[in-house]
């Protein structure tokens, strides 16, 4: 139920001025299906409805150790040879494996089921620590919440950060995560009054991002020594202060990018980089293309 919840609350509408998706829940047989809360889910579609679907979600169930009938491993398969995006949810990777798209592919699942995947199927690389693992045409997913980490990338991806800030936003969840499924075995942070302390700190450094925000600052503020920082941030959000800070950095610079025609000179000091040049040398070695290029992939802007 929670999976069902995770991607209907994704692709739901989110105001006028978003992209309206048409969602829909499809099964090999339509009617009502039981959930693990016990609560029916009626699903209206049939497996022709895949025919014309542009990304497909595979969603976990209890009996994931079975394959899926011969119609559902054929439906799948033929949405990936005709170019739909085809992703899966927690153990629904399980059925991707079972329809041979993930061999020769990096995949991740739950981490309590990974070892049970790269064992039944051994031409798949298991990452059992990652949020999500995107191959191109075939994305999947880890446990949980880790559902939201995959469908937001895919907005992400496919419509830029903007847009993909604008739902996590309306859905009060961060637009990215750090770290991997390690961080989320056991509770990472106590209950007490570090933690507030320490989403203080985390505030300020969201606000004043055009700052130099040295780990010593942020330490001062949250009342800590440096090292005991470190390894409490480390604890607390599955990463260190250096890579939480690139990553909210370069965050910041896509939003602008995509949504704003300033210059990436000015872009690259909001942001907190002393130069563009030093933001162009981040940009190209975590996302792959200059700033520039990444602006004309979304904007009509030179």
């Amino acid at each position: 139920m929670l999976a069902v919840g995770v991607v209907a609350e994704v692709f739901a509408p989110h105001g006028p001025d978003l992209p309206a998706f048409d969602f829909a829940l499809c099964a090999d047989r339509p009617g009502p299906v039981t959930t693990d809360v016990g609560m029916p889910v009626t699903v209206a579609h049939g497996l022709d409805r895949l025919a014309s679907a542009e990304l497909l979600i595979a969603l976990p169930s209890a009996g994931f150790r079975t394959a899926p009938g011969p119609a559902v491993l054929d439906a799948l398969r033929r949405a990936h040879a005709r170019g739909a995006l085809v992703a899966a949810h927690c153990v629904g990777a399980f059925a991707l494996a079972a329809a041979g798209l993930l061999d020769g592919r990096r995949a991740t699942t739950h981490w309590r089921f990974a070892e049970l995947l790269a064992r039944r199927h051994p031409d798949v690389s298991v990452e059992s620590d990652a949020l999500y693992v995107d191959e191109g045409s075939i994305v999947t997913g880890a446990g949980a919440a880790a559902g939201f980490d995959m469908c937001l990338h895919l907005l992400r991806r496919e419509y830029g950060a903007a847009l993909a800030n604008t739902v996590a936003r309306d859905m009060v969840l961060p637009s990215h995560r750090d770290g991997g499924q390690a961080q989320y075995l056991t509770a990472p942070v106590p209950e007490d009054a570090r933690d507030e302390r320490l989403a203080d700190v985390l505030a300020w450094a969201r606000a004043h991002l055009h700052e130099p925000l040295p780990v010593a600052e942020l330490a001062r503020r949250a009342a800590m020594s440096k090292r005991s920082f470190a390894r409490r941030f480390t604890a607390a959000t599955g990463t260190t202060p250096h890579a939480w800070l690139r990553n909210l950095r370069l965050s910041g610079a896509e939003e602008l990018l995509e949504t704003t025609d300033l210059p990436v000179e000015e872009i690259a000091r909001r942001v907190g980089y002393g130069s563009a040049a030093v933001l162009r040398e981040q940009f190209v070695r975590r996302r792959g293309v200059p700033p520039r290029s990444y602006r004309r992939s979304f904007t009509n802007a030179p």
